[in-house]
């Protein structure tokens, strides 16, 4: 029996260790993911920190891939590459990071657990990610949170620069 095959959107961040390589890094190790095939990744942005931690600006991107991977294994897969990149998974909430793969959206599908939310609860509000998402998927409709072109008009973008690289 053949598994489903979903597209699925991942937030894709770095702010340590060449953030420009480590996001373009980070989309070929979602490209070589078994069962899995890299679809379309947006332009990289560059952007200021979230949260509290002072920190050096971000870099980020949006990658949609399909694949058959269900939330929970495909998150286990994305924290695997996150370690390889050098992330410490046990690091401070909201810190600097060589990567950051986040589990935007799963399909048109809803999931909640203790390790796991989709779609992204702080989609609505993070320009980083809603600008990039809108660059591959304009007319993207968000499970629970409505249409992409409604959330972004609501989002402010001040400080999201498109980066060439």
């Amino acid at each position: 029996m053949s598994r489903v095959s979903n597209r699925v959107y991942i937030g894709v961040g770095s702010n340590l260790a060449d953030p420009v390589w480590q996001v373009k890094a980070g989309f070929a190790a979602l490209a070589a993911l078994p069962q899995t095939t890299l679809v379309q990744t947006s332009r990289l942005y560059g952007n200021p920190p979230m949260g509290p931690v002072p920190q050096p600006d971000y870099v980020n991107a949006v990658a949609a891939i399909d694949t058959t991977y269900e939330p929970e294994p495909l998150l286990q897969a994305l924290k695997a590459i996150e370690n390889q990149a050098g992330r410490d998974l046990n690091g401070q909430r909201w810190g600097p990071r060589p990567l950051d793969l986040d589990i935007l959206l799963h399909g048109n599908s809803q999931y909640q657990s203790d390790t796991l939310n989709i779609p992204h609860p702080g989609m609505p509000e993070r320009a980083f990610v809603l600008y990039p998402l809108a660059e591959i998927s304009a007319e993207l409709v968000i499970p629970g949170m409505g249409l992409l072109s409604d959330l972004i008009q609501k989002v402010d973008g001040t400080g999201m620069v498109p980066i060439e690289g």
